[in-house]
């Protein structure tokens, strides 16, 4: 007799995962940024809380990730207060539910925080699933002292209150990270020269994306940088002076000294503007403008 046909077992169904929420991370802008751990938990989730879940679910198909539970649920700056019950009956039930954003590391500018300390008051598990954070992709790439800093989220709207908000943090040597909407980026940008003072700054535009970018300049000087940008934006701002001088006061202690910066900047390559803002972030009283007119004579 012919031998029976081999028959491929079931596919198992995937092992479920412990109860608890879990806070996940995704990709800022390259989506390849997504964890192994991250693309997991989402994959293997009972339920998914999303900002926008139209989004979610292209994120979810353009990715592969493939859940045997469909559909998502909306938890958004609107709703969050009305959803928190739901969210706690499922954890109550013993399920387990992964909480994103439309992008980066949930909670800290965008909706979850209420939801995450009232599943720690009532004892639920909230587990952390690490992955990409803008506030910390800037502070790695920019060359603006990273440690201590302060994350602002955004801004408040109300110039009064931004006002209020920067004073608060203009005396405590900590550099300052906030996001910022394009068409405010100017009128931030001059508000922040007016409260803390001639400070370095970086626009980190599109990160991770195709067409990241970091601007740098002084917050004395923005008439040297342009401001009509794309994308989206993360503003790091550094700490006032330590020894006690204006960023914009002494200038260089020798033509040599200016030399060898603007030698040492040439050698790290980029186009002469962007070698000229390197430059000028790193001798003070020297404007973008001078230093750029002296690469040209210098080719």
């Amino acid at each position: 007799m012919p031998a029976s046909p081999a028959h491929s077992p079931a596919p198992l169904a995937p092992t479920p995962l412990a109860p608890g929420l879990y806070v996940v991370a995704t990709p800022i802008g390259n989506e390849a940024d997504l964890s192994p751990r991250g693309r997991d938990v989402l994959s293997r989730a009972d339920a998914v809380l999303a900002e926008d879940t139209r989004r979610a679910g292209l994120f979810f198909q353009r990715l592969g990730i493939l859940r045997a539970r469909k559909g998502f649920l909306s938890l958004h700056e609107h709703n969050e207060t009305g959803r928190i019950p739901q969210v706690l009956e499922l954890l109550a039930q013993g399920q387990s539910v992964a909480l994103i954003s439309d992008a980066g590391t949930p909670v800290l500018a965008d909706p979850g925080f209420r939801l995450v300390r009232t599943c720690r008051e009532v004892g639920h598990r909230v587990v952390p699933v690490p992955g990409p954070s803008a506030p910390a992709v800037a502070l790695s790439a920019c060359g603006l002292p990273p440690a201590p800093y302060t994350f602002l989220g955004f801004l408040p709207r109300q110039k009064g209150q931004a006002t209020k908000l920067l004073a608060r943090h203009r005396a405590t040597g900590a550099t300052l990270v906030f996001f910022e909407r394009k068409d405010r980026l100017a009128a931030t940008l001059s508000l922040a020269a007016e409260v803390l003072g001639d400070r370095e700054f970086a626009l980190c535009r599109e990160l991770t994306k195709v067409y990241e970018e970091f601007i740098l300049g002084r917050l004395g000087r923005l008439a040297d940088v342009s401001l009509d940008l794309l994308g989206e934006i993360t503003v790091v701002v550094g700490p006032e002076p330590v020894d006690g001088s204006e960023p914009g006061g002494a200038g260089p202690d020798s033509e040599a000294e200016l030399a060898r910066v603007m030698a040492e900047e040439q050698a790290r390559g980029g186009k002469p503007r962007e070698v000229a803002r390197r430059v000028a972030l790193r001798v003070p009283g020297m404007s973008v403008k001078d230093i750029y007119e002296r690469l040209g004579r210098k080719g």
